[in-house]
């Protein structure tokens, strides 16, 4: 065998790894999105869980904001399918347990409490569109839905 021919495929064999571990750090880094796209369907579930049921206990209804949810949660379920698939199907599934909680920091926040007949404190703040109060880290108003 020739010294051009090892040579040749010394750098062939060497193109095919380099291909391979950049694919297999591409796919970390999917299975990485993955995994923080389930812990944020986990965390929006539990909160519309958590709103349906504040607005179910004070006989209150705020169809928008539920739809708000609702949508919000669509979209992440289809960010997940769309990485799942970019995955190819040969891929293994990751699975994370939405049992535990997620990380602080990771995703977004709403409080939800349903007040009746309170004032709001001017050191609160309150919603642009309704003026009821809002905590300082919530996204919606409770109250009408409106988008802060």
């Amino acid at each position: 065998m020739d010294f051009n021919k090892i040579k040749e495929m010394g750098l062939e064999y060497a193109e095919k790894g380099r291909n391979a571990a950049m694919d297999l750090a591409e796919r970390g880094r999917t299975q990485a999105k993955i995994v923080s796209e389930q812990t944020k369907l986990a965390r929006a579930q539990r909160q519309l869980g958590a709103l349906v049921y504040s607005l179910a206990k004070g006989n209150e209804e705020n169809q928008p904001l539920v739809d708000k949810y609702i949508e919000m949660i669509g979209s992440i379920e289809a960010n997940l399918n769309a990485l799942r698939e970019s995955l190819g199907p040969a891929a293994e599934v990751i699975t994370h347990d939405l049992d535990e909680e997620p990380a602080e920091g990771s995703g977004i926040t709403i409080e939800l409490t349903v007040e009746k007949d309170k004032k709001p404190d001017p050191d609160k703040k309150t919603c642009p569109q309704c003026g009821a109060p809002v905590s300082e880290d919530a996204l919606f108003c409770n109250k009408c839905g409106a988008q802060l």
